[in-house]
This record gives structure tokens, sequence and C-alpha cells, in this order.
């Protein structure tokens, strides 16, 4: 109850559930670009279970707290890089790599065609295959969450309780987010893109490159914001366009 009262431990809650928040929004466009290839009735179900998913990999790393600290344990040194490469270090740069040559394919079909037909891929890969991708992402992800929410708070039910209430309003937007994406094509490739940036800033971070998460948001946040500004004016200047082509009909007129 001592705990409960604490204003630090309710101050530390309000931080760390928003900075949960933040750090998810690369995750539900990933997931939302992976459910998109499926076909719309597995869609809703599929985006459940990896946001799921993710909350159980969440807690699971949280509560073997001590293993996901060795990580961070130099294994090797790169001389050219001058770096102590650790097992965090390894799984960040995997995970960057990986992100950056699916959402590369992604684009890459979405502007080529790729020999597949939009949800052709679904056919083949299936909802398991879809769910084992948002999976194989999910552990760099959550790795990356767990470390820091043990930086910014102290007390374990704070972590927990942080990551129910993040995981649970991304249930209720991924749904919403997903659909808009899917619905405006500029927005697809916008959020592509914004996977390979987070790539690459998992790779310099696998590398020893420490760059400010900040900036990459702001600079994600921005272009969403001038892309839905191109977005409204497109649909103003198209309005009185089909307004114009579509037929009159005179209800005075004789039949």
């Amino acid at each position: 109850m001592d705990a409960l009262a604490s204003t630090d431990a309710w101050v530390a809650l309000l931080s760390l559930t928003a900075m949960e928040i933040v750090l998810g929004i690369d995750n539900i466009v990933f997931i939302s670009i992976l459910v998109g290839r499926l076909p719309p009735e597995k869609r809703a179900a599929v985006r459940r279970i990896g946001l799921i998913g993710a909350l159980v990999m969440r807690l699971g790393l949280l509560f073997a707290l001590s293993a996901i600290m060795k990580l961070t344990a130099p294994l090797f040194t790169v001389p050219w890089l001058e770096h102590s490469v650790s097992g965090r270090d390894l799984i960040m740069l995997g995970g960057g790599l990986f992100l950056i040559g699916k959402a590369t394919l992604e684009i890459h079909h979405k502007l080529e065609g790729g020999g597949e037909a939009e949800h052709g891929g679904a056919k083949s890969r299936g909802a398991a295959m879809v769910i084992a991708q948002i999976m194989v992402l999910d552990i760099v992800f959550s790795l990356d969450s767990v470390i820091t929410a043990v930086g910014m708070a102290s007390q374990l039910w704070v972590m927990i309780t942080a990551m129910i209430i993040a995981v649970g309003v991304m249930l209720v937007f991924a749904g919403s987010i997903g659909d808009f994406v899917e619905r405006h094509p500029s927005v697809k490739i916008l959020a592509l893109s914004f996977l390979v940036m987070i790539g690459v800033l998992l790779v310099a971070e696998g590398t020893g490159q420490h760059i400010n998460k900040g900036y990459v948001y702001f600079a994600m946040g921005f272009s969403f914001l001038v892309e839905i500004l191109n977005i409204r004016r497109s649909t103003k200047i198209a309005a009185p366009a089909v307004a114009l082509r579509s037929p009159y009909v005179d209800p005075d007129a004789p039949v």
C-alpha cells in the first residue's frame, strides 16, 4: 500500500506508460504493414495475436531481468569500431538488418509488384508466417522496451502496469491505424520508410553508435503531419471535380 501511495511511483507509471506507447509506434506500423497483406477477414485476429504476443514477450523478458542484464556484457571487441559487442548488440543488429530488408522488399512489392498480387503472399505464407515474423521483431522491440523500463522505474508493479496499459492502448488503436494505412497508399510508403529508418537506428545501436531516438520520432511525426495535410488538400481538390463530373438531373424536366 505504501508503494501505491507513493507520488514518485505514480509519476514513474505515467512517464513509463507514455514512453512505452511511443516505443510501441514502430511495432504498430510493422504489424499494420504485415497484416495488410492478409485477407481482410484474418487481419483483426492476427493483429490481436501479434500485440498480445508482444505483451507476453515483454513481461517474460521483464521477469527474466537477470538474464537481460547479462546481455549487456561484452562478448568480443571489433577493433575498427572500437566497440565491445554484447548479446544485446547482436540482437539489435540482426533485428535492424531484418527490418531494413523486410521494409525494402515491401516497398519494392508496392511500387513494382514483385510478382505478387496485393494479397497473393498471404496464400503462400498464411497467418502463421505473418505472426512468426511479428514475433521475431517483437523480441527486438521488447528488449529495447524492457531496458527502457528498468532505467525509468525501480518497482516491478510499475513496469508491468505500464506495459499492460501501453499494449491495451495499442490494441484499441492498431485497427484504425492499420485501416488508415491501407486506405492511403502514400501513407503506406511513408510507414515503410519509417521502418527502414528504425532499422538503420537499430543497426547503429548494434554497432555502438548512439542516436537520440527523439530526433527520429520527431522526423517521423513531422513527415506524417505533412502527409496528412497533403491528403486533406487532395481530398478538397478532388471533391469539386467529382461534383462537376456528376450528371445533373432536373427534377422538373419532362420524362
